[in-house]
């Protein structure tokens, strides 16, 4: 049996940055990969999303005020300049994204640094925990003894590096609500009035889409299995069931100016030429002048400002950036991110019912997080 005063269970993004705050207690972590912070080493196409320009409660789904206390002690600012003391500066793209310069590793390498002296169990799965007089943490290797554990094991999308709901058995067991994880930051798939779109895999285009009260601007990309792209990833964090809308000509206003042109309908949209036949061929109009289109044309052709659907589904774990849902907010301290069923017991990151939108924000929770515990 290895007997630790804390244990933290996952050494990604809020696991490491955890360890290297409280790494000179007595103190040890369990990875279930062969490596460490795997999520971080393929995130933003291999070059990290680490943070945002503007991060602030309303860039998240979960409870404002729990959020909102997390981040006002540890936001970007502070991440910036923890990142820049330890030599890394991020670097500024797509306007308000902060990104490593190089590569993930580079972040990873600051990471490691931080908690060298910590002991880290790889290729290692927790079991169970349990609570006696201490916990006891079974895995598929050992037994561990610890007075404090800390969980921050992710959620569940990519399960091709290890992602597993393990944190949510873990929450259960002690009494804890759980909300049921579901995939996030994920494309949709189609039912077949709209698999015209699955012709145009490819084509990317600004768009706003609507879900409920939220209205979300960004690029939509048309892909074989349906439609993905920022505005779609960040749509499917408020989408549950039911219809969403689509703008897809959010700068263009098709007043009765526009339709004095002369212009072929095609040409006038200012879209790809692919995407505009396809959308004129599935509401049934052809291509012709503006200025010769009749009124039942015209009705038609407004459906390019406001095109509704309910998508079939999204395409599941395996493709989502994150995971919705998860451990109830009201059960944990804000103050020290310990539980408030079980004494000793601490949860971080994306385990809890708080998502961040595309563009770093998740990350960002994930280091506030590690940064507001207090053991």
């Amino acid at each position: 049996m290895v007997k630790k005063e804390i244990l933290i269970i996952g050494a990604g993004a809020s696991g490491l940055m955890a360890a290297g705050r409280y790494r000179d207690r007595d103190i040890a972590v369990i990875e279930a990969n062969p490596g460490i912070a795997q999520k971080i080493a393929i995130s933003g196409g291999g070059k990290c999303n680490i943070t945002n320009k503007y991060v602030t409660s309303e860039h998240y789904l979960g409870d404002s005020h729990f959020v909102h206390e997390v981040l006002r002690s540890y936001g970007n600012k502070e991440l910036l300049a923890d990142l820049k003391a330890a030599g890394l500066n991020p670097v500024l793209r797509k306007n308000n994204q902060y990104f490593c310069p190089k590569s993930a590793a580079e972040l990873i390498s600051v990471l490691t640094a931080s908690c060298r002296d910590v002991p880290i169990f790889t290729n290692e799965k927790v079991l169970e925990v349990q609570k006696e007089k201490d916990f006891i943490v079974k895995t598929d290797k050992r037994i561990f003894q610890a007075g404090k554990v800390v969980v921050a094991s992710g959620g569940m999308s990519f399960p091709r590096i290890g992602a597993s709901d393990i944190a949510f058995e873990i929450a259960k067991s002690f009494g804890h609500k759980v909300y049921t994880p579901k995939p996030a930051l994920v494309g949709f798939t189609l039912q077949k009035q709209q698999f015209w779109m699955k012709a145009l895999s490819g084509i990317s285009l600004p768009v706003c889409i609507r879900a409920g009260e939220r209205c979300i601007e960004g690029d939509l990309l048309f892909a074989h299995r349906g439609i993905s792209g920022p505005a779609v990833l960040n749509t499917s964090l408020y989408w549950e069931k039911g219809n969403i809308e689509i703008d897809f000509v959010p700068r263009l206003e098709l007043n009765k100016h526009f339709f004095q042109s002369k212009k072929q309908i095609s040409t006038a949209l200012g879209v790809p030429k692919r995407f505009a036949k396809a959308f004129l061929e599935a509401v049934d109009i052809r291509d012709q002048p503006l200025e010769r289109m009749k009124q039942e044309d015209i009705d038609k052709l407004r459906q390019i400002k406001s095109y509704t659907f309910a998508p079939a589904g999204n395409f599941g774990f395996s493709k989502a950036e994150v995971t919705k849902g998860g451990i109830a907010t009201d059960e944990i301290d804000s103050r020290t991110m310990m539980s408030e069923k079980c004494e000793g017991l601490y949860f971080l990151g994306e385990v809890l019912d708080v998502t961040g939108e595309l563009g770093g924000y998740n990350f960002q929770w994930a280091f506030a997080t590690a940064q507001r515990l207090q053991l």
